[in-house]
């Protein structure tokens, strides 16, 4: 891109587009059709591409103006929610942390791994579920501070993450007391017999779960797979069958889902990272998470 690129010509061309034609932009900036129509002209040269195209009484985009909005929508979108921003921070002094959180990664987990920021005064904390993919989407374009998962980012040239450890725990098998006392005998081949919960397969422990199975010779006599780890433990403290769980959250399983301890998954763990995007300065309650990891 030449130095010559311009926002404020990028803006007109994104009205234009947005309005479909040259005259409708130019009412809607009160600006001389001519001086709109120069602009954008301008930005054309700068990126050494025709972003519009005749279309009837109007305009249409070319294949790179398509590229073009695409980006431009971003930037000012995001532009047009600064007025409402800056003003919620002024009116309320808060401490904003916006956090992704994979859905197949356990909430008791996540209760534990934001322990040291949960005191903050004037905390805002803004808690977004969804699947990996589209949660490092939001990331890229700082819409979020830190994701925590249960697996670290893949490798992308087009988008710098790294991908902190923050510990890990041993995986163990819990039910309700009947569910529990018919799989204690034999165990943990009686998970051929005894109903079994698990994740569905896009959380990374599943391979585990199934590799685990494998090397014991284990067919699990599998009744339900949930892609929520609250869903799936509430159907397992409903007594539907016996489940796996992080033992991090042990004595809050116990607590809070009236479930007991069957057996240890020997050999499976699950871990869990933080994942944010390479920058120089970085939300200081982003730190404080990342230095209260288990080194």
């Amino acid at each position: 891109m030449s130095t010559s690129f311009n926002y404020k010509h990028l803006y007109y061309f994104w009205v234009v587009a947005k309005e479909g034609g040259i005259s409708r932009a130019a009412i809607k900036l009160d600006m001389a059709v001519q001086t709109v129509s120069a602009q954008v002209r301008e930005l054309e040269r700068s990126l050494g591409y025709e972003l519009l195209k005749p279309a009837g009484r109007g305009v249409a985009l070319t294949e790179a103006g398509l590229a073009a909005m695409k980006q431009a929508d971003q930037i000012f979108q995001l532009g047009e929610s600064l007025p409402a921003l800056v003003r919620d921070a002024m009116s309320a002094p808060a401490v904003r942390l916006a956090i992704g959180i994979s859905d197949g990664l356990p909430k008791l987990v996540v209760r534990r791994l934001m322990q040291p920021v949960i005191a903050e005064p004037n905390l805002r904390l803004l808690c977004h579920e969804g699947e990996f993919d589209d949660l490092l989407g939001d990331l890229a374009l700082h819409r979020l501070d830190v994701v925590l998962s249960d697996r670290p980012a893949p490798s992308n040239p087009n988008i710098k993450l790294y991908s902190h450890p923050m510990g890990s725990s041993t995986i163990a098998w819990y039910g309700t007391a009947d569910k529990v006392a018919a799989a204690r005998k034999n165990f943990p081949h009686s998970l051929a017999d005894v109903p079994v919960l698990l994740h569905t397969g896009h959380t990374a422990v599943r391979a585990r779960l199934d590799h685990w199975f494998e090397e014991r010779g284990i067919k699990p006599r599998i009744v339900g797979e949930f892609e929520d780890s609250a869903l799936l433990k509430t159907f397992g403290a409903s007594g539907m069958g016996v489940f796996p769980a992080a033992e991090w959250a042990h004595d809050d399983l116990l607590a809070h889902y009236a479930v007991q301890r069957l057996g240890s998954c020997e050999g499976v763990s699950e871990h869990f990272f933080a994942i944010g995007t390479e920058k120089k300065v970085l939300h200081p309650l982003v730190q404080r998470l990342l230095r209260a990891a288990p080194t």
